[in-house]
């Protein structure tokens, strides 16, 4: 029996493939740095232990799994090779893992964490599943019949996975520190269609997602017509949001979701169709009404007379999206967002298009750019996002009182960094 040893636990996609396997009977362990992530809560409620990084973590009997932010120089990957012990890459040892079920993938530039998620609870509510979302959630079943995962296009690393089914929900320009242009990043989702080996389900009104060539059917969602699954009659409502599916132009069913705005709506088409493919009825796939989202997608907390929203956006889509799903649900509020921009490569590339997202909000507050260790920061500064926004504040982190000003408002908490900090230190004023 070996124990798996995860390099970085604490990382979304690695601390969700660590409880996958500790449910699956397997012993586990990892390491990473001290300071607190929100994944780590649920590695502690499993009782799997933690340690800080130290080569002497490493030692014979162990199967490494070293996440992907850490280079070949890592003290810990140094000492696996050395000692020579069976060693993988996340993406690597995933690839391996998803043979044992029948695999669904969920890949795409946006969406992909919030459509994973929604997937699993329908799924999990009907045969035993098994799934990793990128909020650092993951689940294993020894009886699995499904195992859901989320994909990531990053570095072409999905390309290490060969599901069955893939969804795939857009193709954007993104994570410019490794993608050179929108034609690459498509290549990448090409090269993917590729390895799926039974059906792909594709949004439809994507242009790009219409030109993907694939070996086995694929199969389009969306809003607009000629899509083979449909959203018609959407409402909106204190409840949620209400629409008809038809497929192939014949009325199938109708669905309330708990999401406002156009992308939930087109998440939880994708995976009717995916269920409708796989034989599950729609009444089994009513049980979407009862989901209650994924950590960091617009989670809901009140405070005070002020309601606060937690987001992982960290592109202008994403960014547009969240403030769109705010001003839907809470039509008579100010909407205040707060962001902190992920990287100073993707805030150069996309400099304009964050300030054009941003001014859909009532108000906005930016906190400085949150850099990766990978990059430099170059001349650019929060502040040349803030000249091109109407209004814009910088918040410091001693200064959050600012924000109790805005009286029965909406605060969106926007970033992939540490914006959470700046949350947290307002709600303990």
């Amino acid at each position: 029996m070996t124990t798996y040893h995860f390099i970085g636990i604490k990382g979304t996609g690695m601390s969700a493939l660590a409880q996958i396997l500790h449910d699956a009977g397997e012993k586990v362990q990892g390491s990473d740095v001290e300071k607190t992530f929100f994944t780590q809560a649920s590695l502690e409620s499993k009782g799997i232990p933690i340690l800080p990084f130290s080569k002497e973590n490493i030692e014979e009997g162990l199967t490494i799994i070293a996440g992907n932010a850490f280079g070949e120089d890592h003290e810990e990957i140094q000492a696996a090779k050395e000692l020579g012990v069976p060693f993988f890459r996340y993406h690597e040892f995933l690839g391996e893992w998803l043979q044992n079920y029948t695999s669904i993938a969920v890949t795409g530039a946006h969406g992909k964490t919030s459509t994973t998620g929604l997937l699993a609870h329908v799924l999990s509510g009907i045969h035993p599943t098994s799934y990793l979302i990128g909020d650092g959630t993951g689940r294993g079943h020894e009886d699995s019949q499904y195992f859901v995962f989320e994909a990531c296009e990053y570095r072409r690393h999905f390309l290490a996975y060969e599901p069955d089914y893939a969804i795939m929900t857009n193709i954007d320009f993104d994570h410019p520190d490794y993608f050179t242009s929108l034609e690459d990043v498509f290549s990448a989702f090409q090269e993917m269609a590729l390895k799926v080996k039974k059906g792909i389900i594709a949004c439809g009104d994507d242009e790009h997602l219409q030109q993907i060539q694939a070996r086995v059917p694929v199969l389009y969602y969306g809003l607009s017509d000629g899509n083979d699954f449909q959203a018609q009659n959407v409402s909106e409502d204190e409840n949620g949001t209400t629409f008809d599916v038809y497929v192939r132009n014949t009325f199938y069913d109708s669905f309330t979701i708990p999401g406002y705005g156009t992308h939930h709506v087109l998440n939880a088409l994708s995976v009717i169709a995916l269920c409708q493919y796989e034989q599950i009825s729609s009444e089994d796939m009513k049980h979407i009404s009862e989901f209650k989202g994924v950590k960091r997608r617009f989670t809901e907390k009140k405070h005070n007379d002020q309601v606060i929203i937690d987001d992982y956006a960290h592109h202008p889509k994403e960014v547009e999206v969240t403030i769109e799903s705010a001003k839907k649900k809470y039509p008579n509020k100010e909407v205040i967002a707060i962001f902190q921009p992920h990287t100073f490569t993707r805030t150069r590339m996309f400099l304009q298009e964050f300030a054009d997202s941003l001014n859909d909000a009532d108000q906005v507050y930016l906190c400085d750019i949150f850099g990766s260790a990978r990059e430099e920061s170059g001349k650019l500064s929060i502040e040349d996002l803030q000249g091109r926004i109407d209004g814009a504040h910088l918040l410091q982190l001693d200064e959050t009182s600012v924000l109790q000003q805005h009286k029965d408002s909406v605060l969106i908490f926007m970033g992939a960094g540490d914006i959470q900090k700046f949350q947290k230190a307002y709600e303990s004023l």
